[in-house]
């Protein structure tokens, strides 16, 4: 009897094998998350009518996942809670890393020049120049941006204090991680001595055409700009179903495109998230922050003359350059 039953459990089992999998569970809702310089409230408005196009295009919801810094959202889209967003380069890199994500896509400058530069703004007329600012005599107060920003600390780092051997906490009184916004409004007013900021940013401040936002503007100027960074890239999950992936590409890559009426009330919504009709993008769009990355690890490196850590960023500098050739 066990003879006979040994080979029947075994085609039991084989069949089991065979079956198909299961088809993913229907989606009801898609998680978009906002990775905005500016406040949640400011935000909210400017995003809106973009997410209730896609939500009708794909007939799906789509919430809106709002986060307090960058590392909030990268660590959302590792643990699932967001599907796809908008992100910088820094932090879209850092989500391509360690959160499952690819770029699909990225923003397009509405001037019409690619990319943008990050800067440091001080008060009109206090006499704060770039030499006096990198005296480092711990009389500044400065703000930078998030650990994550591309422009708010990791342009300046790379392009600016590195290079010197400068570590902004040893340089300055004090070092206050902000938004832009915030970062603008707070040197504007006279409670940061200077701060980094980006011109984007400067931009989009100068849209909203508000009471504070005209005082904000005539209240600073620039003594410092970083060489341009490229538009910031649109990131989706790897794993997220192909047809949903196929979907999300089609309305992304029409929504503002041709001459019809609609196309028309579409590229304004753009314009109000500073964006031309989206471009489609790859990983390889990140080569730039790569870059920088590796850069300032290896200016760090030689000044410390730590060896090893110098041949691991040069290494990764000789990688990003064969990438950078098998593109052209």
């Amino acid at each position: 009897m066990i003879r006979r039953l040994v080979p029947l459990l075994a085609l039991l089992a084989l069949a089991a094998c065979a079956r198909p999998a299961a088809a993913p569970a229907a989606r009801s809702e898609l998680n978009f998350s906002i990775l905005s310089a500016e406040s949640q409230q400011s935000a909210q408005a400017d995003w809106q009518p973009f997410l209730d196009d896609m939500a009708k295009a794909l007939g799906l919801k789509v919430n809106a996942f709002y986060g307090t810094n960058y590392t909030g959202l990268i660590e959302a889209m590792r643990f699932r809670q967001t599907d796809l967003g908008w992100f910088t380069n820094q932090s879209g890199l850092e989500a391509v890393r360690r959160s499952g994500g690819e770029v699909f896509a990225r923003s397009v400058n509405p001037s019409g020049v690619d990319g943008y530069e990050g800067v440091i703004i001080v008060r009109r007329g206090s006499g704060l120049t770039l030499d006096k600012l990198l005296k480092c005599d711990k009389t500044i107060d400065f703000g930078m941006g998030d650990a994550k920003s591309t422009s708010g600390t990791l342009a300046p780092m790379t392009y600016l204090f590195a290079p010197r051997g400068i570590d902004p906490a040893e340089c300055f009184r004090t070092v206050k991680s902000a938004n832009h916004e915030a970062n603008l409004i707070a040197v504007g007013a006279g409670m940061l001595a200077a701060s980094t900021n980006n011109t984007a940013s400067m931009d989009r401040m100068a849209m909203l055409d508000t009471d504070i936002a005209r005082r904000t503007l005539k209240s600073v100027e620039i003594i410092w700009r970083s060489p341009r960074i490229p538009e910031d890239p649109l990131i989706w999950r790897k794993d997220l179903d192909p047809k949903l992936k196929a979907r999300i590409a089609a309305f992304m890559f029409n929504y503002g495109v041709g001459d019809s009426a609609d196309a028309v009330r579409q590229r304004a919504i753009l314009a109000r998230i500073q964006t031309l009709p989206f471009k489609r993008a790859d990983n390889s769009h990140l080569l730039p922050v790569r870059e920088m990355e590796a850069t300032e690890q290896l200016i760090v490196a030689r000044k410390k003359g730590d060896t090893p850590a110098a041949a691991k960023a040069q290494a990764a500098l000789d990688q990003i350059a064969r990438e950078k050739a098998a593109l052209r």
